[in-house]
């Protein structure tokens, strides 16, 4: 049976042919490009999903670090403690060069052995002879040669520098954790090793700056017209 398109209902073959050719086929989709379309737009989702996940967890994280820090620095569960004023003084010393600076304490080349074996050789050497870390002996008379071996001992002009860049500085992965003591030893260690000071010498605020250096006066004074104490042209 075929409905005719005045709603009539007819049995003729010819008829239903006629109106089946006239008819328009239903726009039939491929079944695997449905498939992928759907698939991608799981995938979207998904990848939505992970990125909004991630992003969620790192600003979680970042929080909860920021709070950790917050929380450690707080005196309510007694994490560190605030500096007192010696603690401040010893982060802000300067040493000049001619000793100004320079706090109480002593040391002797004997000491700082011991001190320098245990803190400083792993980068500069048993002797100072250098490693991982710059040599700190010898070089003497090579300032002028086409090879320059530049030394605590062969070019440092001031034995109070070397005291104020030990306490500074070393030892390189725990800078300023030097007693004043141990710098006055490691210093007269690293002096005795270069052939400037005697090994028993006892080296504090009063007798290191009258340490002579034997490139004292390989230096010149900076004739620059805004060094300090100078006032600008």
């Amino acid at each position: 049976m075929c409905r005719g398109r005045a709603g009539q209902v007819g049995s003729s073959s010819r008829a239903c042919e006629e109106m089946t050719s006239t008819a328009e086929p239903a726009e039939k989709k491929p079944q695997g490009i449905s498939a992928i379309s759907a698939a991608s737009a799981v995938e979207r989702r998904a990848r939505h999903s992970l990125v909004v996940g991630t992003f969620s967890s790192v600003i979680a994280a970042g929080i909860l670090l920021a709070s950790a820090a917050t929380l450690a620095q707080s005196p309510t569960f007694h994490v560190g403690r605030t500096p007192t004023d010696d603690d401040t003084r010893a982060l802000g010393i300067m040493v000049a060069p001619d000793g100004k600076g320079l706090p109480a304490g002593s040391g002797t080349a004997v000491e700082g052995k011991e001190v320098f074996t245990a803190r400083c050789a792993s980068c500069h050497g048993a002797k100072g002879e250098g490693g991982d870390g710059p040599a700190l002996v010898g070089g003497k008379g090579t300032l002028a040669t086409p090879t320059p071996k530049r030394t605590v001992g062969s070019y440092w002009p001031y034995a109070t520098t070397v005291w104020d860049y030990v306490n500074r500085a070393m030892p390189f992965n725990q800078p300023g954790t030097l007693r004043p003591d141990e710098v006055y030893a490691v210093s007269a260690y690293v002096l005795f090793l270069n052939d400037i000071v005697a090994e028993k010498q006892v080296l504090d605020a009063r007798s290191l700056p009258l340490v002579k250096m034997p490139n004292r006066d390989g230096f010149i004074s900076d004739p620059r017209p805004d060094v300090p104490g100078q006032p600008l042209r």
